[in-house]
């Protein structure tokens, strides 16, 4: 006989083991259904620390979710009593007109939240560890900080299982079947029926979406971490987390020394270089790590000193580097969480309980509009015309 329930959620990084979380919690039938395991290397959901922040230079929109995110993720660790979110605060770094830094400004004076803006003398005296040009400037969004990616998903799924949801790992979805009831799951083991199913596979999410071949492209991404010249500088309260605009260049992210393997360092979505998701990630070679010794050297010299290692992982990216939470078109029951261009995890605990309002409502109080099918065909049309 087949099994029934009431939600399915595929795939259980980040966002899928948020999402049967929620489900979970509010006394559904649900199972959640992975190809591999929790925090496994191809996913876009380990590697020790992600960034958050609530002076969100790419668009103000983000910033309510933010605070609803943070709201989240203390309630995670009440109900986990772990630690997944550390304040260090957020350095936002560059050029004052530049894009990370006016993108800064704008979303901390609209929202009205805490910041300061520092000049290259006053970065000197209170963050050492970091060299600014004659004219440029920081701002400091002392809420910022990390979360703890693989303590963040094992805790969700923790959650998930306490609430009563299957958990399948190792088992791989082949194929989903709508029908008026519901969607059957064809998989490598057997076959499920569910009322509604989440799709956040990641970096796999065209496999079984196929309206977004032409949008979501996998690509690699390198981290690499640095023993520090002086740990006493690199420590979290005097070096916070950061971004950096670089220009044409690009962006750059790091942490201070958190762990044992000192600073970690990388430029956002490194060299765009596309991959198949069902290879395993590309391994380092001298252009990468010649890339980030570069920046090291250059713009935190009191601090990075060694490269002790590097590694390879993946964003997935969509044209506009915004997300995507809505039902699939034609296809209401079926909800589909993009991966998230390389910038989401830091809302991972407020995109549990989206994805949970999409597939038992239809629909979400919180503010998502810009993350829709129909958002994502408007910018493929306006970059077809040549607009930005």
């Amino acid at each position: 006989m087949i099994a029934r329930f009431d939600v399915a959620v595929i795939g259980l990084g980040a966002m899928g083991s948020a999402a049967l979380a929620f489900l979970a919690a509010r006394g559904v039938k649900a199972i959640g259904i992975d190809a591999y395991f929790p925090a496994h290397a191809m996913s876009s959901s380990h590697g020790d620390s992600r960034l958050i922040r609530l002076g969100y230079f790419e668009d103000p929109s983000y910033v309510p979710l933010l605070q609803r995110a943070y709201r989240n993720w203390r309630a995670l660790e009440t109900s986990l009593r772990a630690d997944i979110l550390t304040i260090t605060g957020v350095l936002q770094i560059g050029p004052p007109d530049s894009k990370i830094v006016s993108g800064t400004r704008t979303s901390c004076r609209l929202h009205g939240l805490a910041h300061e803006e520092l000049d290259a003398a006053e970065m000197a005296r209170r963050f050492p560890a970091f060299q600014l040009d004659d004219g440029e400037v920081a701002i400091l969004d002392p809420q910022g900080g990390y979360l703890r990616p693989e303590a963040a998903v094992m805790g969700y799924i923790k959650l998930a299982a306490e609430s009563g949801a299957m958990l399948h790992f190792g088992e791989k979805v082949m194929a989903l079947d709508p029908g008026d009831g519901g969607v059957t799951i064809s998989s490598a083991s057997g076959r499920y029926h569910a009322k509604k199913v989440v799709i956040a596979t990641g970096s796999w999410i065209a496999e079984l979406v196929p309206h977004l071949k032409s949008h979501a492209t996998p690509i690699r991404q390198v981290v690499a971490w640095y023993q520090p010249k002086d740990g006493f500088v690199a420590e979290p309260q005097r070096m916070p987390c950061f971004l950096r605009d670089e220009g044409a260049e690009g962006s750059y992210f790091g942490f201070p020394a958190i762990g044992t393997d000192g600073i970690k360092l990388g430029r956002h979505a490194h060299f765009r270089e596309p991959i198949d998701p069902n290879e395993p990630n590309p391994p380092i070679n001298d252009q990468d790590t010649a890339l980030l010794d570069g920046f090291a050297s250059r713009r935190l010299p009191a601090a990075a000193g060694l490269r002790v290692r590097a590694a390879s992982c993946r964003y997935t990216m969509l044209p506009s580097e915004d997300f995507l939470f809505d039902l699939l078109p034609g296809q209401p029951n079926i909800v589909v969480a993009s991966p998230c261009s390389g910038h989401g995890f830091k809302f991972t605990s407020v995109v549990g309980e989206i994805l949970s309002d999409l597939a038992l409502d239809g629909g979400t109080a919180l503010e998502i509009a810009a993350f829709s099918f129909d958002a994502l065909e408007r910018h493929r049309h306006w970059r077809s015309v040549g607009v930005k």
